[in-house]
């Protein structure tokens, strides 16, 4: 829908084209409804944690994109799993991006900022910079909660660290004109932080709809079997223990093979764990893959599997973006999840969940339902595919954003 006056916005994150979020979408998307973008990024590591080749502190810091501005902070790159080097990946993108925010404010005017917030939350403080200078709404989209995030995702237990980041999170909630969260279970904890619940709006994360994507991009052989398929991030928080341990478990059954697509934290600790468990035969990692190449693989899996670790409060309040991802593609989930996760599941009725860390109950699952019924297995990726159709395709969840800054 073509605006007759451009919105002028603002769109703040760590994270941004070439890199794959959802701030990609929110740019390009109101880029086509006719705003008029700017983007306040860093420049592009993750998650390799080096620069990604062509960019760096002299080549590409201004540029432009599908018609979207891109202004390129320097940011120190997140290095590979040193807590210190992330630290500093996300101290210094919130300094430097708070010095273009200061000159974009005094060189531009804008109707509005959107800050997209994932880890980490203080990416938002250059968006306040702006929205205070300008005296302009500004919308923070919250997909991770701090400082919850830092205990269950980086271990960090220091109490004058946690208390320090629960001011800076709370002055930034404050300052937020909307807090748009991503999971409902998001409003308890953010209110248990401030009087925000004026504030606070439902809107949820969507994915590409996979079923119109190319399916015949040319991946690795799969193994024979019946394929349980994760996809996505292999770090701490997924809980890939339980994982390796439902393979043990049904290590003879079936001829069931996991296939593993992803990197992350764990990915090394995984392959090295097959060797020495003698699963070879049963679990597979491919490595990591552009996101087009998705609906390929999961095109030839015959179920697709989802954990989060149960440890950690705040991951129970999380719905994880691979889950729409999964139900965009109309396969069957299987997961080991608590809370938000496992209610999505059992609300769109896609699958069989069963609590974090459970493998005893999910290799039940696997051997008394869905291998006695197949066709009735194959029939809840449907539904997964029907409730994403109703409530998760890009296009709504834009128009929906679209209203929200539209109503200021």
């Amino acid at each position: 829908m073509e605006r007759i006056v451009k919105m002028k916005v603002l769109l703040v994150t760590q994270y941004f084209s070439p890199e794959n979020f959802k701030s990609n979408d929110i740019a390009f998307e109101l880029a086509k409804r006719g705003y008029d973008i700017d983007v306040l990024t860093g420049i592009p590591n993750y998650p390799e944690g080096k620069y990604y080749k062509g960019f760096g502190l002299f080549r590409k810091r201004v540029e432009k994109i599908n018609g979207v501005r891109v202004y390129r902070s320097f940011q120190f790159s997140r290095g590979q799993n040193k807590q210190w080097r992330l630290a500093l990946n996300y101290l210094s993108f919130a300094f430097f991006a708070s010095i273009w925010a200061l000159f974009l404010s005094l060189f531009k005017h804008y109707d509005c900022v959107i800050v997209h917030a994932p880890s980490p939350i203080i990416q938002a403080l250059p968006g306040i910079l702006v929205k205070k200078i300008q005296r302009i709404p500004l919308y923070l989209w919250v997909l991770d909660l701090w400082p919850e995030a830092m205990q269950s995702g980086g271990g960090i237990q220091n109490k004058r660290i946690l208390t320090t980041i629960e001011n800076i999170v709370k002055f930034i909630y404050t300052n937020s004109t909307n807090i748009l969260i991503s999971s409902e279970e998001f409003r308890i904890p953010i209110l248990k932080k401030g009087n925000y619940n004026e504030k606070i709006e439902y809107f949820p994360n969507w994915s590409e709809d996979l079923l119109f994507m190319r399916q015949d991009f040319d991946i690795p052989a799969l193994p024979k079997g019946f394929i349980i398929m994760l996809a996505g991030n292999l770090g701490k928080s997924q809980d890939l223990d339980a994982v390796l341990k439902a393979a043990m478990e049904m290590k003879n059954s079936n001829n069931i093979k996991w296939v593993l697509i992803g990197d992350g934290s764990k990915k090394s600790w995984i392959d090295d764990a097959i060797v020495k468990k003698d699963l070879q035969d049963n679990v597979f990692t491919l490595g990591r893959f552009p996101f087009e190449y998705m609906p390929t693989f999961f095109k030839s899996a015959d179920a697709l599997l989802i954990t989060l670790s149960g440890e950690y409060p705040d991951l129970k309040l999380v719905v994880p973006a691979r889950l729409q991802s999964y139900m965009a593609a109309g396969r069957p989930v299987l997961a080991m999840i608590d809370g938000a996760g496992a209610d999505l599941i059992h609300k769109a009725n896609c699958g069989y969940s069963v609590k974090s860390g459970d493998y005893i109950s999910l290799a039940r699952i696997i051997r008394d339902k869905v291998f006695s019924d197949l066709e009735t297995f194959e029939k809840l990726g449907l539904n997964g595919r029907k409730y994403f159709e109703k409530h998760f395709q890009k296009n709504k969840c834009i128009n929906h954003l679209c209203k929200i800054i539209d109503s200021k």
